[in-house]
């Protein structure tokens, strides 16, 4: 089992807790961690480019000269590729690029990047993550200020919690995920993950399965 200090809204060590190895403690799989990453982004594309190739640009329905005896090229089509203000050869088409990642490489892609947030010293378990006001100044005051973070920040919750949602949408440098939607991009691109002591366990209970 993982030692894992929590601490208080002010950082002070108040009790620790045992977290499993298979979510804490793994080893680091690189690989998997890229894979995780690159199915993300995959998955966030909206796929909707186009370009217009002859049969959608407008006009050409004539054939501009007769086939012989003009000496120039021969031409059926004033939208072919070859001229200019023709359609797009061989362009790009919607489509859609998702692809189905496993859940079981999922799950532990996740554990390797908590486990390096541990060992890093970049992972905070506090005992509550309460907002008493959806504001970005009181939540950004909380991080500054009262944990005394600086940097990119990511803020693991569990259940409900409005305010903080609220609180972290407007700000470039902190944003809020719930425990069960937590991905391994998440925790790769902050630099301190602060987790509820809850959010800890949820997510040690699920990785460890």
């Amino acid at each position: 089992m993982a030692e894992i200090s929590v601490v208080n809204m002010k950082r002070e060590q108040v009790a620790s807790i045992d977290l499993p190895d298979g979510a804490y403690d793994y080893p680091t799989k690189r690989h998997l961690l890229y894979e995780a990453v690159r199915h993300y982004l995959a998955c966030g594309r909206r796929g909707t480019h186009k370009a217009k190739n002859r049969v959608d640009v407008r006009g050409g329905g004539r054939k501009p000269w007769r086939q012989k005896g003009t000496g120039r090229s021969r031409h059926g089509s004033i939208r072919s590729p070859l001229w200019r203000s023709g359609g797009v050869a061989h362009g790009p088409l919607p489509r859609d690029y998702s692809y189905r990642f496993p859940k079981q490489a999922r799950r532990r892609a996740l554990a390797s990047a908590l486990s390096d947030k541990r060992r890093e010293g970049a992972l905070l378990v506090i005992d509550e993550l309460q907002l008493d006001t959806p504001k970005t100044k009181a939540l950004a005051g909380f991080v500054r200020d009262g944990l005394g973070l600086k940097g990119k920040t990511l803020l693991v919750y569990d259940g409900e919690n409005g305010n903080l949602e609220l609180a972290s949408r407007n700000h470039p440098a902190l944003a809020a995920v719930r425990a069960l939607q937590l991905h391994a991009f998440h925790v790769l691109d902050c630099e301190t993950l602060v987790m509820s002591r809850a959010a800890a366990e949820q997510l040690g209970e699920v990785l460890s399965r």
